[in-house]
């Protein structure tokens, strides 16, 4: 049978995590016979309702996949988003989603957090899914909001919106406790002003799509290139307040690399460690460099030491 949990698992946070751990626990109890399925949507439904609105997305779709199979599920049933698909309302989508898994083993189980809401206008509730569960026979199990401790000894709840809001303010430390894991936008290197190479310090100017950008300051991080390896990196998050400003950028000088940044479109991926300041214009070009010099040596060092923290659950 299928052991299914619902949800957009937008950026695959400890409150997912333990989700799946109790999706996990209820496919064991069946004797492995039993299939822990993650569903989810792509686009996200707010990308089709509301197209006018950023994102702000904390993965790409590629990424979210390979959490959900590595935070133990066995697969990941990703439903192509559409006005259709939308449009249904609680009981067709149930009874949609039923008939797709349905296909290959039946449902025997869904596991979902209390405030789960599904179907059009996202009238549909956990209790809407009892009912249901109670009709076709399949089990619902309710799992309470996961709690996370932030590095001040506040407790928050394990939440998309938790970690995005932590990121705009720059708390990237915070956002890795709620993660589980630094984040890591990945983007497209693109061309830019190479005010960086003029002043000795070239860096790499990414397109991050629809991923959200942390608050403006310099980042010691860890970049991983397209040959596998993994670089000190010092990014800078937005305007160059020293130069004319410009849009809102991240920015990553890559170091222990020798590579070339002449070509563009090519991927990288940043994993922010620590925040080292914040973002201030400087009294012409020199003073500039010389806190670049600082940021990079602060960069290392963040990078060589082991960044792992405990993440405290409740």
């Amino acid at each position: 049978m299928h052991v299914v949990s619902i949800g957009n698992f937008d950026g695959v946070h400890e409150g997912h995590r333990a989700l799946l751990r109790k999706a996990r626990k209820l496919s064991e109890s069946a004797g492995g016979a039993a299939r822990l399925t993650a569903v989810t949507f792509e686009p996200s439904p707010t990308a089709i309702l509301s197209p006018e609105k950023p994102l702000h997305r904390l993965d790409t779709g590629d990424d979210r996949g390979s959490w959900l199979l590595e935070a133990g599920a066995d697969e990941v049933v990703e439903l192509d988003t559409d006005m259709a698909l939308l449009g249904m309302d609680a009981e067709e989508f149930i009874e949609d989603l039923l008939d797709r898994l349905g296909a290959s083993l039946p449902v025997g189980a869904f596991v979902e957090g209390p405030d789960f809401r599904f179907g059009r206008g996202r009238k549909g509730s956990v209790e809407t899914l009892a009912e249901h569960g109670d009709r076709s026979g399949f089990q619902l199990e309710v799992v309470p909001v996961c709690e996370v401790r932030l590095g001040d000894g506040f407790m928050v709840q394990a939440r998309s919106s938790t970690v995005r809001r932590l990121l705009s303010l720059g708390r990237v430390e915070d956002a890795a406790r709620v993660l589980g894991r630094p984040y890591q936008p990945v983007g497209t290197v693109v061309s830019g002003d190479r005010r960086g190479r003029e002043i000795g310090f070239p860096t790499a100017n990414l397109d991050l799509g629809s991923q959200i950008l942390p608050g403006d300051g310099v980042y010691a991080g860890a970049a991983t290139l397209p040959d596998g390896r993994t670089v000190p990196a010092a990014v800078s998050v937005g305007v160059k307040p020293t130069f004319q400003p410009t849009p809102r950028l991240m920015e990553v000088h890559l170091l222990d690399w020798d590579g070339e940044l002449d070509d563009y479109e090519w991927e990288l991926r940043v994993s922010l460690l620590k925040r080292l300041r914040g973002q201030c214009p400087y009294d012409g070009v020199e003073p500039l460099i010389e806190q670049i010099r600082r940021d990079c040596d602060a960069t290392r060092i963040c990078f060589n030491r082991d960044t792992s923290d405990d993440v405290e659950i409740a």
